[in-house]
C-alpha cells in the first residue's frame, strides 16, 4: 500500500511512474518466463486480467491515500474552527469557567475521546476548578469533590509533564480514583503552560476509535492547552485591571474628599468656633453672620456629597453603553442641581470608536467633574453636553450659560492661585 503521509508532489510521481514500472515488469515476465503463453488469445486474456487487477489495486491505493489526506485535512479544518471559536470566546471576555468548558468539550469531541477534564490552579496554590466533559451532572456529583492533584493528575499538573498511556491502570502512579469513577484505560494529558509556569492541565481518556491516543492527538491537545492558557492569563489580566481601577477610584475619592469635603469641614469648624466666641462676648449680630456662613458651607458640603454619591452609583456596565450611562447620570444630576441639561449625541456613524471599560469610566468622571464645577462656580441655568465621535476618536464638550471668568485677568492676580 502507498503510505498515507505521502506528499502531493510525490504522489503525482508515484501515479505516473508506478503504472510504467508495473507494465515494464509485466512485459519482462512475459518475455522471460512464458513467451509462448502470451502469444495466443488465452494469454492475451490472462494478460488483460492481470492489467485490470493491477489497475484496480493501484486505483484503490491512490484513492485510499487521497481519502486519508482529505480526512486529515478535514480534521485540521475542524481543529482550526474549534481553536478559532475558543479564541473568539477569550476575546469576548466570557466567564473563565465558560471559556475553559468550551475548550475541553471541543478538544474531547475533536480528538474522539469519551471523557475529558480540565483543571486550573489558584494563584496561592491548589486546584481552583475542575471541569469535566462527557459525563452527566449526576455522574459528576456521585464522584464527589474535586481532586487534589495526586496520582497521574499531579504528574502534568504539578510537574508539567505530558502523559500518553495505553492503559493507565498499569501505571504505578495511577492512584486516588474515588468511588463511582467511570472506568478508563487510555489516557492523554498535557500541562497548561504560560511562560514556563504550570497553570493547570488538560486531559482526555478512553479514545473511542482506537485503543490508544497517538502523536497527532497529543499535538492537537497541546494546541487546545495553549488556548486554555490564554484564557486563564486573560482572566488574570482582567482581575488586575479591575483591581487597578478600584485602587485609582479610591484614590480619586480620597483626593475629592480632601479637596472639597475636608476643606468645607475645616471651614465649618472655624466658623463654629468664631460664632461660639462671638456669642460668648454677646456679639450676637456678628455671630449670626458666622452662623449664616456656616449654614451655607454645610449646604454646599451636602450638595457635594449627594453629587459624589450620584457619581459613584453611575458607572458604565456590560448591560449599558456609555451614552446611555451618561444620559442617565445627566437626568439625575439635573434633578439634584436644578440646572437644565441638554445632551447632543449627533447623528449615527458607521463603526464608531470603541472605548475600553477603563476609558469609559475616565471619560464619565471628566464630565462629572466639569458639571460639578458648573454647579459650584458658574451660576448657570443651562448646560449643553455634546458628544462627537468617529472611528478613531471621541470628543465631549461641556458648555454652560454661566458667568464665566477672564483667564487673562486670573493670571495677572497679585497672589498665587491653585485652582
Amino acid at each position: 500500500m502507498i503510505p498515507a503521509n505521502l506528499g502531493l508532489k510525490r504522489l503525482k510521481w508515484v501515479a505516473v511512474l508506478a503504472p510504467l514500472v508495473f507494465l515494464a515488469g509485466l512485459e519482462l515476465v512475459r518475455r522471460t518466463l512464458a513467451p509462448r503463453l502470451f502469444a495466443e488469445w488465452p494469454g492475451y486474456l490472462l494478460l488483460g486480467g492481470i492489467v485490470l487487477l493491477g489497475t484496480l489495486f493501484f486505483a484503490e491505493a491512490i484513492f485510499g491515500v487521497i481519502g486519508q489526506m482529505q480526512n486529515r485535512l478535514a480534521q485540521q479544518n475542524r481543529e482550526l474552527l474549534a481553536l478559532h471559536e475558543a479564541g473568539v470566546a477569550i476575546v469576548g471576555e466570557l466567564a473563565l469557567d465558560a471559556v475553559l468548558q468550551r475548550v475541553v468539550d471541543q478538544a474531547r469531541e475533536l480528538v474522539g475521546a469519551r471523557y475529558g477534564a480540565l483543571s486550573y490552579l489558584r494563584d496561592e496554590g491548589g486546584i481552583a476548578a475542575f471541569l469535566t466533559s462527557g459525563i452527566t451532572p449526576e455522574e459528576r456529583a456521585r464522584i464527589g469533590s474535586i481532586p487534589e492533584g495526586h496520582g497521574l493528575l499531579g504528574v502534568s499538573l504539578t510537574q508539567g509533564q505530558r502523559l500518553r498511556l495505553a492503559d493507565l491502570g498499569r501505571d504505578p502512579r495511577s492512584v486516588g480514583f474515588p468511588p463511582h469513577h467511570p472506568p478508563m484505560r487510555s489516557l492523554l494529558a498535557v500541562p497548561i503552560l504560560s511562560q514556563g509556569r504550570v497553570l493547570g492541565n488538560l486531559y482526555l481518556t478512553e479514545k473511542e476509535a482506537a485503543p490508544e491516543f497517538d502523536v497527532d492527538d497529543e499535538e492537537t491537545l497541546e494546541r487546545f492547552a495553549t488556548q486554555a492558557a490564554l484564557a486563564i492569563e486573560n482572566a488574570h489580566l482582567h482581575r488586575q485591571v479591575h483591581a487597578l481601577a478600584v485602587t485609582e477610584e479610591r484614590e480619586r475619592i480620597a483626593r475629592e474628599m480632601h479637596d472639597s469635603l475636608a476643606q468645607v469641614l475645616g471651614f465649618v469648624n472655624t466658623k463654629a468656633q468664631a460664632a461660639q466666641a462671638l456669642l460668648g462676648s454677646n456679639q450676637n449680630e456678628r455671630a449670626g453672620i458666622q452662623i449664616g456662613q456656616l449654614a451655607e458651607a454645610a449646604r454646599e458640603a451636602y450638595a457635594d456629597v449627594r453629587e459624589g454619591i450620584l457619581g459613584l452609583r453611575t458607572s458604565p456596565g456590560q448591560d449599558r453603553e456609555f451614552v446611555e450611562t451618561l444620559r442617565l447620570y445627566l437626568e439625575r444630576w439635573e434633578d439634584q442641581s436644578g440646572v437644565a441639561v441638554d445632551l447632543d449625541v449627533g447623528g449615527p456613524i458607521e463603526n464608531p470608536v470603541q472605548l475600553s471599560p477603563l476609558a469609559e469610566v475616565q471619560l464619565l468622571r471628566v464630565v462629572q467633574e466639569a458639571l460639578a464645577n458648573v454647579r459650584k462656580h458658574a451660576r448657570a441655568n443651562q448646560v449643553r453636553v455634546q458628544i462627537c465621535q468617529s472611528k478613531d476618536w471621541i470628543q465631549v464638550t461641556v458648555e454652560d450659560d454661566g458667568a464665566g471668568f477672564d483667564p487673562d485677568g486670573a493670571a495677572r492676580a497679585g497672589f498665587p492661585r491653585f485652582g
